[in-house]
């Protein structure tokens, strides 16, 4: 319901009135659109962060002499993990919004690989990839702060750094 709001914000349709046309027209499972590509995201996004996080903080490491729990390079190792984070998820963010951004009255998408196919065929590759920097720019620092927040939890907590 907020990504449709947000994508009809010139018309100002209240969250009630809105909600009652997506029940009418799809019944319960309108609500659950984009579910498939937004899960898909999720496991992508945080298998990403993680891998290239740390294999990040390895060529830092061997590239500067700095340790691993130096914050310089957790924080070059964040700033890469959140590029590679946007590298792979920018298609499942796109899919997710076209999906769940579908009129109420009609379908578009039949589904994650439906989208998928029309978006390739009818605009090419590069689609998934409209708005690289402001997720980037999400991402970055979204990502260093998380990370280096979770390595200093981790350390108060007792547990070695990653």
């Amino acid at each position: 319901m907020k990504t449709m709001m947000m994508a009809d914000a010139k018309n100002k349709t209240p969250l009630p009135e809105l909600m009652g046309r997506m029940y009418r027209e799809q019944g319960v499972l309108g609500f659950y659109r984009g579910l498939e590509a937004n899960i898909m995201r999720a496991c992508v996004l945080n298998g990403t962060k993680m891998a290239c996080y740390d294999t990040i903080k390895g060529h830092v490491v061997e590239a500067t002499g700095w340790t691993r729990k130096d914050p310089r390079c957790q924080f070059t190792a964040a700033a890469g993990a959140g590029f590679f984070m946007t590298c792979t998820v920018a298609p499942f963010d796109m899919l997710r919004t076209r999906l769940m951004n579908q009129p109420t009255d009609k379908k578009i998408y039949n589904g994650f690989v439906d989208a998928t196919v029309k978006i390739f065929r009818n605009e090419g590759p590069l689609a998934f990839y409209r708005g690289f920097l402001p997720i980037w720019g999400r991402f970055a620092p979204q990502a260093t702060l998380q990370l280096i927040i979770f390595e200093k939890i981790l350390g108060a907590a007792g547990y070695s750094s990653l």
